[in-house]
């Protein structure tokens, strides 16, 4: 398999791109080599510059659930340019995804669109301390809720202390004002709450975690998170931008039914176009200018193209229920094959899985939580990362990422899969 192309473009790349990449997951440096330049994508493929075909478990981090290029979402994508590409005025498609969103995710009464899962969580932050008066916001470890600055901190010394900023660029006055407990723990964040009583937002979580990793709650947690917040008048507010109509029709929060004050949406709801959104109860979400007096707006939210391929895709996920139940046939086929391999050669990694999502993490401790995440051996999941590569496997570029399952997956790719898994696991433990 020859790479020239990609290498080619990385070096061109590197001259006007900081670090080559415009998103630092894609420039490979958690798994060794230069990243392959994509050209274009198919049902269950990608293709690069250099015409290798590949199966990829990443689906756009999470948008495709019916694969590339599905027809249908190209069909309205196509319909949708022959009338122009932004207004930035209101459209009947925007009213038509708001009344679907609506009927679909339980916690959302009003839902407001975006362009990113960035923008929805950082209003939808904005939102709960505007409605609420308050200012202190609580984080999990390992939660990744975009680049907005209340996000991008560390948790401290402590569960009852301060964060501190994890990246130049974020302020110290940000960072007090952000909480940081570890995920799956209702006793650390109770004692973030008590410590800071009267002053918390707003409480902000994955409910399945993708971005360390994908990490299940444990049993009880997020009806913990809800009682809490119950009892102390905090927002809660569930991060479905990956989550979102890809574990259920109604989000995650559909399938634990738990239904949380606010909900952030991204990727599927766009069909794969840049777009995001977050809704919830009504009060809430008339605090929402010009309804209310907390500020956000966007030339180019609510895009008509956007609008056009989302509304595609959620109408098919919302008259086509069996979508989910061939998703969690096609998830759970292939973890028993990884598995039934793994104890073959002896192996005794863990798999978290839910659904369509999963991750194979290169240790063998239960991973609840971030701190476990980093028990695994991140050297040797680089290994099986380009031994899957170089199989024609095209997985996340990093161990702290989920994999993402298409109903473009036949049984002939599982098969194609499972027998890459087995081989790249041989191979590395060699």
């Amino acid at each position: 398999m020859t790479t020239q192309t990609s290498e080619q473009l990385f070096q061109r790349a590197k001259d006007f791109i900081p670090g080559g990449v415009n998103s630092p997951v894609r420039a490979f440096r958690a798994v060794g080599g230069n990243p392959i330049f994509i050209k274009s994508a198919k049902g269950a493929y990608l293709y690069d510059e250099d015409g290798n075909s590949y199966i990829e478990l990443i689906n756009s981090w999470g948008p495709m659930i019916l694969g590339h290029a599905h027809e249908l979402v190209e069909k309205a994508v196509a319909d949708a340019i022959q009338s122009g590409f932004s207004y930035g005025a209101p459209t009947r498609r925007e009213v038509e995804m708001a009344e679907l969103i609506v009927s679909m995710v339980p916690s959302v009464e009003k839902v407001r669109m975006v362009n990113s899962g960035t923008e929805a969580t950082m209003s939808a932050v904005r939102v709960a301390r505007g409605y609420t008066g308050k200012d202190k916001i609580i984080k999990f470890e390992g939660n990744y809720h975009g680049h907005g600055d209340s996000f991008l901190i560390a948790a401290g010394s402590g569960v009852a202390t301060f964060g501190s900023p994890d990246s130049p660029g974020v302020t110290k006055g940000v960072a007090n004002d952000t909480l940081t407990a570890p995920y799956n723990d209702l006793a650390a964040v109770q004692t973030l709450v008590d410590a800071n009583r009267g002053n918390v937002a707003c409480i902000i979580l994955e409910p399945v975690v993708g971005n360390m990793g994908l990490v299940k709650p444990l049993d009880g947690f997020l009806e913990g998170l809800r009682a809490i917040c119950d009892k102390e008048g905090i927002v809660l507010i569930f991060d479905e931008v990956m989550t979102g109509f890809r574990l259920a029709k109604g989000g995650f929060q559909e399938r634990c039914g738990v239904t949380p004050d606010m909900t952030t949406m991204g990727k599927i709801i766009g069909g794969g176009m840049p777009v995001g959104a977050y809704g919830g109860k009504k009060e809430i979400m008339d605090c929402v200018s010009p309804a209310g007096p907390v500020y956000q707006a966007g030339t180019l939210s609510g895009n008509p193209i956007a609008m056009a391929a989302g509304k595609a895709m959620l109408t098919y996920l919302n008259e086509n229920s069996s979508v989910y139940t061939h998703l969690d046939r096609v998830g759970d086929t292939l973890i028993q094959g990884m598995k039934a391999n793994m104890t073959k050669l002896g192996l005794n990694y863990t798999i978290n899985h839910v659904g369509s999502m999963f991750t194979l993490f290169f240790t063998e401790q239960q991973v609840n939580n971030f701190e476990d995440a980093k028990t695994s051996n991140t050297e040797l999941f680089g290994k099986y990362f380009q031994a899957m590569l170089k199989r024609g496997i095209y997985l996340a570029p990093s161990q702290y990422e989920s994999m993402f399952l298409s109903t473009a997956l036949t049984d002939e790719h599982i098969q194609l899969i499972l027998e890459a898994n087995y081989e790249s696991l041989k191979e590395i433990i060699a």
